[in-house]
């Protein structure tokens, strides 16, 4: 591909190809480590909420990483990263080694790994032209589920057939491969020259930017809650919640459908059926269809799939109905995000864009929490249960809501016809 012949951005792209393949060992070989050390859902939830916990506050990378050279970042957070795993196999051997600190690597890992992609993205349009920006990113998404989709299920694989300590060991690995990879591009002189003397020199800018960003931030979540984005906003909160619930028994609940393995291709079948959808949406010209029903449907679909999977008495069975019912997600992330674009206000795309993240994620720790303690008390596939039943309930909310099952389509909303609907809301209330 013509793309490739950018040196940079080939350098970069295997580097997170590499990088990703350590993220999806380390995801899948830390949950069960710890699911092993601890024997229970509790501790696994706990994980789960300690290594959600960090992403709340991503935002707050963001200058950060405009002040750290970006090559030097990529490389030392890949070279901490593969310190840190190498404890695992170092304290095994040494017998130390203890369900609390896998604990309290998870959250330092998982931090590392926010500064990782931001950077990455940031750095793209200093190794490629603009016209070239939206394939480079394409492939980015691509190479990120595709990884996803192979290696989560081969981690559970091998911490079976090899063992936690060698399979920490590989993941070591492939992090100070990313790192060497890395190390080799060559951003122009003046970019990383700036970026140092920016951090060397300018504190005070720094607070200014956090103090400008929280501001931004309000304008985007008071733009949000002040539309239809809000009924949507409250679902998705929820489906957030339970999303990470389930997350939090697939250990246990991977030794019941099958063995330890499962685990890995519980994450897989996320993976591919989130990727499917978000091909599909183009395809399908999901724009067409009202915005609303599209919604309640896709997620009453869903979520009697998500029950269906937990109930059904065969392995390959759960995995297949689990997978199809994540389609609906990723088709409906790409027409909510086309959407965005379409009707926000282009001087609020950006913090809109970051106020729907950090919200609808805000519930993610807490739901691994909550998930990983009724797994002790009511068993993981109830877990699993419940959480399609909610999942149900809330596209029934969107079903009976006019405001949101009244939503024409995308392709018929901009700017003005959200500022209409605005104002509609308003009034109703």
């Amino acid at each position: 591909m013509k793309i490739f012949k950018h040196r940079n951005f080939s350098l970069m792209f295997f580097g997170r190809i590499v990088s990703n393949i350590g993220d999806s060992l380390y995801t899948v070989a830390a949950m069960l480590l710890i699911y092993q050390l601890g024997g229970s859902t509790f501790y696994t939830g706990l994980a789960g909420f300690l290594s959600i916990l960090p992403r709340i506050v991503e935002f707050c990378s963001g200058p950060l990483i405009d002040r750290i050279p970006i090559r030097s970042l990529l490389v030392r957070t890949q070279l901490f990263q593969a310190g840190l795993l190498l404890i695992i196999p170092i304290a095994a051997t040494f017998n130390f080694l203890s369900v609390a600190l896998v604990l309290i690597l998870t959250p330092i890992i998982t931090t590392l790994n926010i500064l990782i992609f931001p950077a990455q993205l940031a750095a793209l349009p200093k190794v490629l032209p603009e016209e070239e920006l939206t394939k480079g990113n394409s492939l980015f998404t691509v190479a990120y589920q595709g990884i996803d989709i192979s290696f989560n299920g081969l981690a559970g694989i091998l911490f079976v057939v090899i063992g936690p300590s060698a399979l920490y060991t590989v993941n070591s690995i492939t992090f100070l491969i990313g790192a060497a990879i890395f190390y080799f591009i060559q951003l122009p002189a003046s970019t990383e020259v700036a970026a140092t003397t920016e951090k060397q020199t300018e504190k005070k800018p720094f607070k200014n930017i956090i103090k400008n960003y929280v501001g931004d931030l309000k304008e985007g979540i008071a733009f949000m809650f002040n539309s239809f984005l809000a009924k949507l906003l409250y679902g998705a909160i929820i489906l957030n919640l339970v999303g990470a619930a389930t997350v939090a028994v697939f250990p246990a609940f991977g030794e019941v459908i099958g063995g330890t393995e499962y685990v890995g291709f519980l994450l897989m079948s996320i993976a591919l059926g989130s990727l499917i959808g978000a091909l599909l949406a183009p395809v399908l010209k999901l724009e067409r269809f009202p915005l609303g029903k599209m919604y309640a449907f896709g997620y009453l679909f869903a979520g009697s799939l998500w029950v269906l999977a937990a109930l059904v008495p065969f392995a390959w069975l759960t995995l297949t109905l689990y997978m199809i019912a994540w389609i609906p997600a990723g088709a409906l992330n790409i027409v909510i995000f086309t959407m965005l674009q379409k009707t926000a206000p282009k001087h609020l795309i950006g913090r809109i864009f970051t106020a729907a993240t950090s919200l609808s994620g805000i519930a993610a720790p807490i739901g691994s929490l909550l998930g990983g303690s009724l797994g002790v008390w009511i068993g993981s596939p109830n877990v699993i249960i419940v959480c399609g039943m909610i999942v149900l309930l809330v596209a029934l909310f969107w079903l009976i809501n006019s405001e949101v099952r009244n939503l024409p389509a995308t392709k018929h909303l901009d700017e003005n016809s959200l500022t209409a609907m605005k104002r509609k809301a308003t009034v109703s209330i």
